[in-house]
């Protein structure tokens, strides 16, 4: 991504401080692999498969949700993937700037918290994707035992490649999007030969109701994207498109997105069990013939390889601006242990995955929409970010703001994540006005949170920024302790 990190070699050493200007030598179209590699999940043909058994769609309401849901979630993952070329630095560093640098650190918890879960849920589909490839090839069955070899094969792998960072992330990406598009078309080609499209077609409508909760079910996995979108454009130049950014991560994401959806709703006409499997990739092995399975197996378990490594990258940023003082690469590795942790649980424990799948991403949504509403609405008066402000932790920061703290930012970041859970409503938890209106119906508690911190923001007072200290000012404080 930039002459330095070729320079230093394979394994990236900058942290959370501002890249320099001269380094920030990448280009837009260079996110493109990026966002195919966030998207190769074979979650998204259980999701698909969900809009057909669950929402009761038919095929031409699942094409609309297919298209619209990356439109809308990565829309908005460029937008704020802008920031990243202004300020040159990771979104939880920026994001510094606009809840202060004390004040940070509470969205900071959250999001970091919540990538736990992401985290996981993306290990145990890794470990059933290896679990099923052995079954196929050589009829070996899953047990608890084998069950937590794979997950830890998983996870060390997923560290391996996060910890080398964004050089080793792009490459992966890149390779795994050719991978990908060939072997979709191989599967494309079979269920257009071996579908009973008359069936698929004469399949009832849905409500137009569960066509916009379809949309914002699928939509709320690319929103907990959002907050990591700077983290993957920092390395290009002031001067990069904003255009190219936004398209680039709409188009990456729709490519994947788009053909999977439809694939799991097809795939659901025939074997509607699909939508409700405890273990959400088997059933390829029993739909699509050896010769596809296998290799597409393979590609889905690379797919969710890089999903995690991404993951984790952003975690480990997140991690260091709460104030984890290590290297980037070992913060990574808290991360790759609460997956592994949780993933164990989840694998032993957990009934239905795709019920907790589901209950979870409605909660995960809230939790960084709240934090996007802020940061989205801040951009829009904030065009460059100051790095010396963001390293410096200590009261002498230009993002100090009162005690440490953005007021304004705080505030409208509570008022929003309370009342987005308040609007959503999942197998885990039910919020008090999530029935008998229209956000809670369809499934909008992240949009609501998004709306309502972003418009608070907008309209309460902001603390001006502290003056920037002057070089003898500089020279009598004692060093700035950022990471």
């Amino acid at each position: 991504m930039s002459k330095s990190a070729e320079t230093e070699g394979a394994l990236e050493t900058r942290g959370i401080e501002q890249v320099p200007d001269h380094e920030r030598t990448a280009r837009p179209r260079q996110l493109f692999p990026t966002w195919v590699g966030a998207n190769i999940s074979v979650l998204l043909l259980t999701m698909g498969a969900s809009l057909v058994v669950a929402y009761h769609l038919n095929f031409w309401q699942a094409l609309i949700v297919a298209v619209a849901a990356p439109i809308v979630s990565y829309g908005l993952v460029g937008l704020i993937g802008i920031a990243g070329k202004r300020g040159g630095a990771p979104g939880m560093a920026l994001s510094r700037a606009v809840f202060g640098q004390r004040g940070n650190l509470l969205p900071g918890s959250l999001i970091w918290v919540a990538r736990w879960g992401w985290e996981t849920i993306n290990a145990v589909t890794g470990a059933y994707a290896m679990l099923t490839i052995l079954d196929i090839l050589f009829g070996i069955k899953a047990n608890n035992v084998l069950d937590m070899v794979m997950l830890l094969a998983f996870v060390v792998a997923t560290f391996a490649i996060s910890g080398l960072g964004i050089n080793a992330v792009q490459k992966c990406n890149k390779y795994a999007t050719y991978f990908f598009g060939v072997f979709s078309v191989l599967v494309l080609g079979y269920l257009v030969v071996d579908t009973d499209w008359s069936k698929v077609m004469d399949h009832s409508a849905g409500s137009t109701a569960s066509v916009i909760t379809g949309v914002g079910m699928i939509a709320a996995g690319g929103v907990s994207w959002i907050p990591s979108a700077p983290d993957f454009t920092r390395y290009l130049p002031r001067t990069a498109s904003s255009k190219a950014i936004v398209w680039t991560a709409v188009g990456g994401a729709g490519v994947v997105v788009l053909p999977m959806v439809l694939m799991g709703a097809v795939m659901a006409v025939s074997t509607p069990d699909l939508a409700s499997a405890s273990d959400p990739v088997s059933f390829l092995g029993e739909i699509l013939p050896t010769w596809i399975a296998v290799p597409y197996l393979f590609i889905a378990l690379i797919g969710m390889l890089l999903i995690n490594s991404m993951s984790m990258y952003s975690a480990g940023f997140t991690a260091q601006t709460l104030g984890i003082k290590v290297p980037r690469h070992w913060a990574v590795s808290v991360n790759a242990v609460i997956s592994l942790v949780f993933g164990g649980v989840l694998m032993l424990v957990a009934t239905s995955f795709m019920g907790s799948f589901i209950a979870f991403l409605s909660l995960l949504a809230v939790a960084f929409s709240a934090w996007v509403g802020v940061f989205g609405a801040d951009m829009l008066r904030r065009t460059e970010y100051d790095g010396r402000a963001m390293a410096d932790t200590t009261r002498t920061s230009a993002y100090w703001y009162k005690g440490g703290f953005s007021p304004a930012a705080v505030a409208a970041w509570a008022v929003g994540l309370v009342s987005g859970l308040m609007f959503t409503t999942s197998d885990w938890f039910t919020g008090p006005l999530a029935t008998n209106n229209v956000i809670g119906e369809y499934g909008l508690g992240w949009v609501a949170t998004i709306v309502i911190s972003g418009v608070l923001y907008l309209v309460l007072p902001k603390p001006a920024p502290a003056p920037r200290p002057t070089a003898d000012e500089i020279a009598g404080q004692p060093a700035a302790t950022g990471v």
